[in-house]
């Protein structure tokens, strides 16, 4: 798909290691970066791309690449997650997360773009809701909201305001706390 100077299309292997680039210099002055995990000193977020990829909980057709000119300038990867609710089966849900955009093109609506391809992937497929950690002021501007507002409580109490949902037409009213894929308990 084609939205403005840029292309988003699934990722492929062989972008794996502009996507790692892309993460971690996306990552790297960010206020609430993960610190490094591996030897490489990328904060943690690069990392854990690579260990979503590896999750069974891994959905190749919601890892999404922004390309301009052939470069791969932004990424977003969503992972199966779950709502759980007491006496109730686990329900399907999708954690996004990391979205990331290269510095020098950020503020260009390449991250608009990504979320807007993501949001409509997911809707393709009868997903019902996408839940991310993020800046309630960007993310609220796309259409997303406080997850407490639905009855859906963060995996972590402190996140607050910035665990966030953004509810899709197959949603079904569920409730409960979401979880996320193990990956994100190992950035601690």
């Amino acid at each position: 798909m084609r939205w403005g100077p840029a292309v988003v299309r699934p990722e492929r292997p062989g972008d794996f290691p502009a996507v790692r680039a892309v993460t971690a210099a996306a990552f790297a002055s960010a206020a609430h970066s993960a610190p490094p995990v591996d030897e490489t000193g990328d904060p943690g977020e690069a990392a854990l791309v690579e260990w979503l990829r590896a999750d069974a909980g891994y959905l190749p057709w919601l890892a999404l690449v922004a390309e301009e000119g052939g470069a791969v300038v932004g990424h977003a990867i969503t992972t199966r997650g779950w709502i759980d609710a007491a006496g109730r089966d686990p329900v399907p849900a999708l954690g996004l997360g990391p979205i990331s955009v290269r510095p020098d093109r950020q503020g260009r609506g390449i991250g608009a773009a990504l979320l807007e391809a993501t949001v409509r992937a997911a809707e393709d497929r009868r997903e019902r809701l996408i839940a991310l950690l993020g800046d309630p002021a960007y993310y609220g501007a796309h259409g997303w909201e406080p997850a407490s507002r639905h009855g859906i409580a963060a995996p972590d109490p402190a996140w607050g305001g910035l665990f966030q949902v953004r509810l899709l037409p197959a949603h079904d009213g569920a409730r409960g706390t979401f979880r996320y894929v193990a990956p994100f308990a190992r950035l601690g």
